[in-house]
């Protein structure tokens, strides 16, 4: 019988597409996938560091596995357990000593060597950790994106980072910048399209640096090749960095109609003080003319951001010049999260930590803001036509769901045979979350 996998992925739109190109990697090795953790002999567990409590997280989890464990080997069966991701890149020696009954740990950079790992666990009672950051990157030894897609897809053209914002784990956890080649991307995209993609999100930790080493092409030489390719609806990317948002990327959002006008620029604080702890290379001031700047060249841009409240030392003042900052702006979605410190940044060392009670007043204060700016952005869709690229059915009865160019959730009645149609739709009801829309065209 074939052996069956089974990963569980927690945190960003990266660990996604890491857990499919690891899922690739076993397919190409003879594995299955198991419907469900239950039936797996290779479990794997891709852990994200962003999120607070992320360790936590993951021990209580495997806790849980131990015990599944425990009872596969009661009937005589095998279950190997991984723990994958920026989690285990950054806490390999613990997971080790704590969850001595994980068979592998292994970091972002090194998945493509899981034939190796099963090879080496079948000969050999103890773990295997492979935590390296590789002289070649993982990609050239990946096998091609195979297995079933849906009309949503990712693909990482860059990854690590060379910012080292002082709350950030990510060029610990991943390393160091690296941009794809241009050529292996658009080859990965043909694929991907030719498995039904029709909405490819490029991704990156910070991905408009992107450049090519031997073409020169930065996102939006990149972009401009992508959108060449038959099928392809939609592009769009993230996450981006206000220091690597360039004119020529604004002049791609003005002219090429496959990128969609909405982008995800975190700006974090809108306190210049916080922003220089942060180490964010930018001020308050600078988001706001660079905002007006993109917007002059793209007047439907819209904006999606992330906020990070609590941060040490930020004193009431700055929280009211972050709620100023997003007054001014206005985003169409937005994340925050309370400030929670990651071992090994500089910022878990700073002093002025903030009580967990006025951080968690302030993130309630942010977030009803941000949630009246989604509202209102929602609400004056009302009676709108919107492009709704249709992506599968709905838990609502009768309804197909689907996204508009604003990423912007769609509930749609319709027969299933639009799923993977680009449609023209009227928006019939708003609501905080999504729209409610009916077929045009």
């Amino acid at each position: 019988m074939s052996k069956r996998f089974f990963i569980k992925t927690w945190g960003c739109q990266m660990n996604v597409y890491d857990s499919g190109r690891i899922a690739d990697v076993l397919v190409a090795e003879g594995y299955e996938r198991a419907a469900d953790l239950a039936q797996a002999d290779v479990l794997i567990l891709n852990t994200c560091h962003i999120r607070e409590k992320a360790s936590e997280k993951l021990f209580s989890e495997l806790g849980r596995m131990r015990l599944l464990q425990q009872k596969r080997a009661a009937l005589g069966e095998k279950l190997i357990l991984g723990v994958a991701g920026c989690v285990a890149q950054a806490l390999c020696a613990e997971i080790a000593a704590r969850a001595p009954y994980v068979a592998m740990i292994f970091g972002p950079q090194t998945y493509h060597r899981l034939p190796q790992m099963l090879a080496q666990i079948e000969s050999q009672t103890q773990s295997v950790m492979d935590v390296e950051f590789p002289i070649q990157p993982k990609f050239d030894f990946l096998p091609h994106a195979q297995g079933q897609r849906g009309c949503a897809g990712f693909m990482a053209v860059q990854e690590g980072c060379d910012r080292f914002c002082s709350y950030c784990v990510v060029p610990y956890t991943r390393g160091a910048a690296y941009a794809r080649p241009v050529s292996a991307l658009l080859d990965e995209a043909k694929l991907l399209v030719d498995q039904g993609v029709r909405d490819l999100t490029l991704l990156g930790q910070e991905v408009n640096a992107y450049k090519d080493e031997a073409s020169g092409k930065g996102l939006a030489g990149l972009i401009e090749a992508l959108a060449l390719i038959k099928n392809l609806l939609r592009i769009r990317y993230t996450s981006s960095h206000p220091l690597g948002m360039d004119e020529a990327l604004m002049v791609a959002h003005r002219d090429i109609p496959t990128l969609m006008n909405f982008v995800h620029l975190p700006v974090q604080s809108g306190a210049d003080c916080v922003l220089k702890a942060m180490n964010r290379h930018h001020t308050a001031r600078d988001y706001r003319d660079l905002v007006e700047k993109m917007r002059g060249f793209c007047p439907d841009l819209a904006l999606s951001s992330d906020f990070i409240v609590g941060f040490p030392s930020e004193s009431d003042q700055d929280f009211e010049d972050t709620l100023a900052l997003v007054r001014d702006v206005g985003f169409a979605q937005a994340f925050s999260f309370k400030y929670s410190a990651r071992p090994g940044t500089p910022a878990a060392l700073m002093g002025g930590q903030i009580p967990e009670e006025i951080k968690e007043t302030r993130l309630q204060t942010l977030q009803k803001l941000l949630r009246a700016q989604q509202t209102s952005f929602n609400k004056d869709c009302l009676k709108k036509e919107m492009s709704v690229l249709i992506e599968g059915p709905s838990r609502r009865e009768g309804f197909l769901f689907g996204r508009t160019v604003y990423m912007q959730t769609a509930y749609v009645k319709g027969d299933p045979s639009l799923i993977g149609a680009e449609v023209t739709a009227r928006v019939i009801k708003a609501s905080p979350n999504s729209l409610e829309v009916e077929v045009v065209s």
